[in-house]
This record gives structure tokens, C-alpha cells and sequence, in this order.
């Protein structure tokens, strides 16, 4: 580990801290709201650029006053990911959602463009991929979650958008791409879709059953949906989505418009020239399947930062993948100094930028009840929403939390029916409320 830049954390610094705090931590409200800003001089570390990152600076700045606030990450470019299915479904372009990073960023927050390469949880420190080594007195981790492509056997991203290969997930560009070969099949006038499913938690757990559904409506534009065959492969029995009532949804649905499904299989190779996709079954036989176009869902974890340090859980089914957290007050369980928020941390649900919006204002609030030293009482419930589309022009407004149950948002709207007033908050009204979220206003 190279040298740190600054004395190595000492006990008498957490009490420097707490004396700083001053009376403002007595008018702190449930959930970040402050009659003052609360004094401190912490220096605050946030892990990651994105909607997470970015949130949580905006709304630390916005609350805190006297603190040191860094946040690390690479990319340039900020990118509205739910836009990346309207994009693959032809409906949008992909300058509609990028925007520079820096646009979202305070001028009063330090932003460096590296990602984290190692953390050292007992030196309060992590070292970036530029080689700076960076300490703190609480860290944010937002890092988002990674794409494991190469777990599939002759799988890489670069590979989205050539010969049938779609992945919504890739990126703004690959959306792009992904469009382009759905395009394709569509001008072959016949052909066979395949649409997977990865075995691990992933991000907008909708997106899949969103692109077969706006690909169906597609298909069935042409006049000619009998020529096709669309397949989709999970790796569950029975099930496409956690919560049972849209799960059924989708299933009958599906049978209503002709799409086979194949339970029990995952996605563990592929072969790009002979267009071939192989599926491993439960009890361990490989079957190889023929397409002309295939949407593949890779698997997904933690960034490798993250999933191989001693921060991410050490037992249970999310062990060495995602960070260990608390799912309520959003706390590491064995460093109270970090808090997690957005796709990178381990819990039942709250892989969306709706999650992310509910997240940011708990973590925000326990974070200063950590800072005065205060019972962390903010609470998140795992709140998840999905509009899901269901065709071009319709969608459901599923939104949930722990344990699946239903937790609708507007009263006019059914959560279990599909309807055009849905669709409409999906393409037209839910990117200006994101771009609030990234500054901290909802």
C-alpha cells in the first residue's frame, strides 16, 4: 500500500469531529431535514459519480456546513440508464441521456475522475486507480454494480450489436446497437428471439421482460408476429420477477401472445459466429440453442473493489458480490463509519433510481445522526418502483419494497393494471424527476 497522505487516523479525531458539530444537530429532523446546516469538519469520501454518488453529494453538501466532501469517479459523462430501454426500443436517441458529470456536481465538492481500486476499512482509507490514496472519516460507497459479460463463456460487450447479439444494459451505445439488430431480425421477416435472464440480482430487474415486451409489439407492427419465434430462458422455476402478482402477470401474458418459456436455464456461453447460445439446465446438462437474435441480461456483482474486500458480506447468498449493509438504516454492519447506497449494496431489494431516490434521504439523515452522534433513526423499506412496459404505449407502475409487498405511490393508479397514463410518466415526466434526485431536491 503506498505511503498516506495524510497521519494515519487517530481515535481523538472522531471527538475533534463531534465538537464540531454545534448545535445544529439539535434541529435535524427525521430524513435530512434541517432547519440549519449542521456544522462538522469531516472529511467525507463518496464512492462513485453516478445517480447514488451524485445524490448523496448534493444533498451532504446542501446539509452539511465546514465539511471536506470528495467524490471519485471516472467517467466523464452522466448517463440517465433508464432511458437505455427506450433507446434499444427505437423510441429515443442516445444524446438524450448523457450529460456532462461536472454539471451535476457542487463547485464546492472535490471531484476526482478515478474509480476506487482497493479499500483499507481499518486505515479509514482507499486507494484509486490513479494511484492516489485517499483517507476519510466517513465514506459513501455508490459505486453502482458491475457487468460481469465474460462469466458467459465468449462473452464481452464489445460484442453487442454484431450478429444478433443485443445487451440494454451495456451502455448508451450499446442500447443503440441492441436496437439496430432488433431492427435487423425485424427486416429478416422471420427469425427466432431469445431473451435471458441472469442468475444474480441485477439492476431494473424489469429491463429484460421491458425489451421482449416492446420487441413483441414490434413484431406484431409488422403484421407478420406468426413468422417469428420469441423464447425467453430464466433461471428460476417458474419466475421472472420477485413480486408474485406481476410475475403472474407477465407469465399469462406471455402465453396470451405466444412466447415459449424455458425455466431452470442459464446463460453460459455463446458462440458469435455459429450464433448459438448455450444454457446450462439444474441438474447440469449443457443445451445449445439457435437465434438470430438474443438479449443477453449478464451477471452482476458489486465492482471487484468492493465484492473481494472485507467490506462485502462473508456469508449467505450475497456473499463475495455485493456490499454488507444494514437494509433498513443503511450502515455497514461492521464499519459504522461507511454507509452504502444505490445497485452496489446487498439487500432483498432496491436495484433502481427510484430506490435510489427513497435511499438517499435515509442515508442522508442517519449520516448526520452519525456525525452528532445521534440513534440512526431513518429507516428505508426497500422501496422499489419499475414502470413496467408491457407494450409500446402501455405500462405498470409496479412499485414495491420488502418482502414484494405492494407500495403504490398515487391513488388514481391501479398497481396491477396496465395503462397509458403509465407509459406517459415512463417516457415523458420520470427523467425531469431523476435530474432532481441528482441534485439533491427530492
Amino acid at each position: 500500500m503506498p505511503p498516506l497522505k495524510h497521519p494515519s487516523y487517530n481515535p481523538g479525531r472522531r471527538q475533534f469531529i463531534k465538537w464540531g458539530i454545534g448545535g445544529a444537530a439539535a434541529s435535524v429532523l427525521p430524513f435530512g431535514i434541517a432547519f440549519a446546516r449542521q456544522k462538522t469538519q469531516a472529511r467525507i469520501l463518496i464512492l462513485g459519480a453516478g445517480a447514488a454518488g451524485t445524490a448523496m453529494a448534493n444533498r451532504l453538501n446542501n446539509a452539511l456546513s465546514g465539511a471536506s466532501i470528495t467524490i471519485v469517479g471516472k467517467r466523464p459523462q452522466h448517463y440517465y440508464q433508464p432511458g437505455y430501454t427506450l433507446i434499444a426500443s427505437g423510441l429515443w436517441q442516445t444524446e438524450q441521456v448523457a450529460t456532462p458529470t461536472r454539471n451535476w456536481l457542487p463547485s464546492e465538492i472535490s471531484w476526482i475522475p478515478s474509480d476506487v481500486a482497493e479499500l483499507f476499512p481499518a486505515k479509514r482509507a482507499v486507494r484509486l486507480e490513479d494511484g492516489q490514496t485517499l483517507e476519510y472519516d466517513l465514506l459513501v460507497i455508490a459505486t453502482g454494480c458491475q457487468l460481469n459479460y465474460s462469466e458467459i463463456e465468449g462473452m464481452s460487450p464489445d460484442l453487442v450489436g454484431q450478429k444478433g447479439i443485443g445487451s440494454v444494459y451495456a451502455s448508451a451505445e450499446g442500447a443503440t446497437a441492441t436496437n439496430r439488430q432488433i431492427e435487423s431480425l425485424i427486416s429478416a421477416g422471420e427469425g427466432r428471439a431469445l431473451f435471458t435472464l441472469s442468475d444474480t440480482p441485477i439492476k431494473c430487474a424489469g429491463a429484460p421482460l421491458k425489451m421482449i415486451f416492446t420487441t413483441l409489439s414490434r413484431l406484431e407492427d409488422t403484421g407478420k408476429r406468426d413468422a417469428f419465434q420469441v423464447d425467453f430462458f430464466t433461471p428460476f422455476q417458474n419466475k421472472v420477477f420477485s413480486v408474485p402478482v406481476y410475475n403472474d402477470f407477465v407469465l399469462n401474458r406471455w402465453q396470451e401472445q405466444n412466447v415459449n418459456l424455458y425455466d431452470q436455464r442459464v446463460l453460459t456461453a455463446i458462440d458469435v459466429e455459429k450464433q448459438e447460445a448455450t444454457f446450462t439446465t439444474a441438474n447440469g446438462q449443457r443445451q445449445q440453442e439457435a437465434y438470430d437474435f438474443i438479449h443477453i441480461v449478464p451477471p452482476m456483482s458489486a465492482p471487484d473493489a468492493i465484492r473481494y474486500s472485507v467490506l462485502a458480506w462473508q456469508e449467505g447468498p450475497m456473499a463475495h458480490q455485493w456490499l454488507e449493509i444494514d437494509q433498513y438504516s443503511l450502515q455497514h454492519r461492521r464499519y459504522p463509519e461507511i454507509f452504502g447506497v444505490g445497485d452496489v449494496i446487498g439487500t432483498p431489494f432496491g436495484k433502481t433510481a427510484a430506490s435510489v431516490k427513497k435511499q438517499a434521504p435515509v442515508a442522508e439523515a442517519n449520516i448526520l445522526s452519525y456525525l452528532a452522534d445521534r440513534p440512526l433513526a431513518a429507516k428505508y423499506d426497500g422501496y422499489t418502483s419499475c414502470p413496467l412496459i408491457t407494450s409500446i404505449g402501455k405500462a405498470i407502475l409496479a412499485e414495491f419494497g420488502y418482502g414484494g409487498e405492494l407500495m403504490p405511490s398515487f391513488s388514481f393508479i391501479d398497481p396491477t393494471e396496465e395503462s397509458w397514463a403509465v407509459w406517459v410518466m415512463k417516457e415523458k415526466m420520470l427523467q425531469p424527476a431523476y435530474y432532481a434526485m441528482l441534485n439533491g431536491q427530492v
